[in-house]
């Protein structure tokens, strides 16, 4: 039976965890022979399972937070369960205080500490929670939840980067849409409707304009409804449906310049996926098939397992199995082959992910300096059509007096 006590150590220290006794006498002996004074033991109804439910999200930052303090918990030597009764007093957030209740009630269960993580992979990714189990099954929690942290901090630093860099031409592109959408929805029709009830008859390129701004206007609903329709068909298929995320990828992947960054993306992922999975002690088919869920790309996705199950597996080396493969870079495969025949691999891959973070970097910032004068010329271009349209027929009609 679970029993949940508060307690107070020698010092006076109050200490508050559940533990499994098979009555309230053996929980109590099992306090007294850890020299706890006991405040309240009582009963805590069984729950079909540990898993608890997590309000809100935790985020990459939260994930920071929490592996650089198990690190250094475990690093002055405190032992598992007391640095997650630690944290759950200093953390505050619903989301992360619910998770790291969860650890605790699976530790006083026995159950292995990898498990809590494993319940919500969605949150933690498959990197992690293997990571995790093959730290705890090696006794190296400590370094791994330093690397952890480390590698998450550069993930944040990379994620941080590429959207600095975007927010300015996202801002640009959403003031260029609301600019143009008030000249054609509102303004245009209006100047459209002088023409017409006057009885002048503008120029050809001038009724052209005025003729989509009329109807622009008298259909904004049902076109405001149809793009909105679009795009939520669009955001389903990408992250509801794996045929709509492939297709997605398929478009991008064919984009010159998005084309790069996504595949640059892609091997960034998967050399430090399995450099960190390598260094905790993972077996190699085991390190390319969780790399493979991260990548984040089908394509490489499908080739990762192919050289998993089809190569390594049938007694291939890893620079072998990789260099059947097509779509990595020759720099890449090559590599990986003389780095294996070295014994320093996960080395290699770590500075592989170094670099094509900085790659990707620069790949970013090349395609905003394209963007940036490609949308004030697009922009600027509209706006003059829109301006001609008006200034033409209001100049000719001055003229005529």
């Amino acid at each position: 039976m679970l029993y949940h006590y508060i307690a107070s150590d020698k010092t006076g220290k109050v200490v508050e965890a559940d533990i499994e006794a098979n009555d309230l006498t053996s929980a109590l002996q099992y306090l007294s022979g850890r020299e706890l004074r006991p405040v309240s033991v009582k009963p805590v109804q069984e729950r079909a399972t540990s898993r608890r439910k997590i309000f809100g999200r935790i985020n990459v930052t939260d994930k920071v937070f929490l592996t650089k303090y198990l690190a250094l918990m475990l690093r002055v030597g405190t032992d598992l369960l007391s640095a997650i009764n630690i944290l759950i007093v200093d953390f505050d957030k619903p989301a992360v205080r619910n998770f790291l209740l969860e650890v605790r009630d699976n530790l006083t269960r026995g159950q292995p500490f990898y498990k809590a993580f494993e319940n919500h992979v969605e949150v933690f990714g498959r990197t992690f929670v293997s990571l995790v189990k093959a730290a705890e099954a090696s006794g190296n929690l400590q370094r791994t939840f330093e690397e952890l942290s480390e590698s998450l901090v550069r993930e944040a630093e990379l994620k941080s980067r590429i959207k600095a860099a975007l927010i300015y031409p996202l801002v640009l592109l959403c003031v260029a849409v609301a600019i143009i959408s008030f000249l054609v929805v509102f303004a245009l029709p209006r100047i459209a409707k002088v023409f017409v009830d006057t009885g002048i008859k503008p120029p050809i390129f001038s009724r052209i304009v005025f003729g989509i701004g009329l109807f622009l206007g008298d259909h904004i609903l049902i076109i405001g409804a149809a793009v909105a329709i679009f795009i939520f068909t669009a955001l389903y298929l990408y992250f509801g449906t794996r045929i709509g995320k492939s297709l997605v990828e398929r478009v991008l992947t064919h984009t010159p310049l998005v084309r790069e960054i996504y595949k640059e993306l892609a091997i960034q992922r998967l050399a430090s996926t399995m450099s960190s999975l390598m260094k905790a002690g993972l077996p190699i088919i085991e390190t390319i098939n969780v790399a493979a869920d991260t990548v984040g790309l089908q394509e490489f996705e499908f080739s990762l397992k192919r050289i998993a199950n089809e190569g390594l597996a049938k007694g291939l080396t890893i620079g072998e199995a990789f260099r059947r493969e097509t779509i990595y870079p020759k720099v890449v495969t090559n590599l990986i082959a003389i780095s294996e025949k070295a014994g320093h691999l996960e080395d290699v891959l770590m500075t592989l992910s170094d670099f094509y973070a900085a790659n990707v970097d620069a790949t970013v910032k090349s395609l905003v300096s394209l963007l940036e004068p490609a949308l004030l010329l697009t922009m600027g271009a509209l706006v003059g059509t829109i301006a001609l349209s008006i200034i033409i027929p209001i100049y000719q009609l001055t003229t005529q007096f």
